[in-house]
């Protein structure tokens, strides 16, 4: 599944240095290192330490992770949403990735000039939600405009979708995000078409200096504090600090680099995994001596379109899926363990997909 992050921010806020970090940063699994589709595309494998735990018990001759695309957004300006600056590019950039990336700075350097003059993380939120919602307002007027005269005539559909669109009008006119303005969940087809850039979910990046990279600054909590009514999440890290621990190769050094800053993880692992799971996205394996392999799909998913990301074969002729857990993997340490012990589950079509699951596929073609 090749799912997008898109990378936005104000100029020089450490959004391409986030970026460059992320190419530069040495895969978990050398199989899958990470790689440039454009000049500013890239695959990054998402750290999972169970593909190491399945590796040790099956020992394969490869283990593939699965992955994640992100994009380095060109910098916007006020004025984007009329064009200024590289504003089309940027929109029209955006409006194809699945997720936002936001990275906000939040850190003092009089080397590094902002271009409001001072570090305000809240103005820098605003001034990006703000073109985007200029951009999603003049998208649902255009689209208000073609269907009055059709709600007028009496289609109850149209006049159901003007009313869900003068709604959303209401909401951007305000300051909303579209993400933040309350619909039912049916009622999203009315504005499906339009692919809203503020409807897409949004993480947010605060970079800050190093001496803040474990409890923050006053600028994080005031980013913290703002982002509260769109319950998004905030990663805190250094973007400059990541691109040295990127450059690491050896796992020893790069453990105890990490320990002099008091880190545990780098941040990119936690926003490549953080970024993962806001795209509403889980994770099955398949195991055996070829490969251990991570395998990407949305979460809900039954079993034949889980089978279906492997081959769409597997999904055509699907028959029933044999599912073990990692935990009872772990304890009888093989496929063979597990069967004698009873803790294979035979699942049919309409078994969701957990995260983690372990799945064997059974299907005629």
């Amino acid at each position: 599944m090749a799912l997008q992050c898109g990378i936005v921010g104000l100029p020089n806020v450490g959004k391409s240095t986030l970026f460059n970090a992320l190419s530069s940063a040495k895969a978990e699994a050398a199989n899958f290192p990470f790689c440039t589709i454009e000049p500013n595309v890239g695959v990054v494998t998402v750290p999972d330490k169970r593909l190491k735990v399945l590796e040790s018990l099956v020992n394969p001759q490869r283990v593939l992770p699965t992955v994640i695309e992100f994009v380095d957004i060109a910098g916007l300006v006020k004025g984007a949403s009329k064009g200024e600056g590289l504003g089309n590019k940027f929109l029209a950039n955006i409006r194809e990735v699945d997720a936002i990336i936001h990275v906000i700075r939040c850190f003092e350097d009089d080397n590094i000039v902002h271009v409001a003059g001072s570090v305000d993380p809240i103005f820098d939120k605003e001034v990006i939600d703000t073109e985007l919602q200029l951009k999603d307002l003049e998208s649902v007027e255009k689209k208000i405009a073609r269907i009055e005269k059709i709600a007028k005539s009496g289609d109850a559909k149209a006049k159901k979708d003007l009313e869900i669109l003068l709604k959303f009008k209401e909401g951007l006119q305000s300051g909303l995000n579209a993400r933040a303005i309350e619909v039912e969940k049916e009622d999203l087809e009315a504005v499906r078409d339009l692919h809203l850039l503020t409807i897409k979910p949004v993480l947010y990046v605060a970079n800050v200096d190093e001496g803040s990279i474990i409890s923050g600054n006053q600028y994080v909590e005031k980013l913290r504090e703002k982002v509260k009514e769109e319950n998004a999440e905030v990663i805190t890290l250094c973007a400059a600090i990541e691109s040295q621990i990127a450059e690491f190769e050896d796992p020893e050094e790069k453990e105890l680099f990490l320990s002099e800053y008091g880190l545990e993880e780098s941040g990119l692992n936690r926003l490549i995994a953080a970024a993962y799971a806001l795209l509403d996205l889980i994770t099955y394996f398949t195991a055996g001596p070829q490969e251990v392999r991570a395998w990407t799909i949305k979460k809900g998913w039954k079993a034949p379109q889980a089978a279906g990301v492997i081959h769409t074969d597997f999904e055509r002729g699907f028959i029933k899926a044999e599912v073990i857990k990692l935990a009872d993997y772990q304890q009888f340490k093989s496929e063979a363990g597990c069967r004698e012990n009873g803790k294979i589950a035979i699942e049919g079509k309409e078994y969701i997909v957990k995260d983690g699951d372990i799945m064997h596929f059974r299907f005629n073609v």
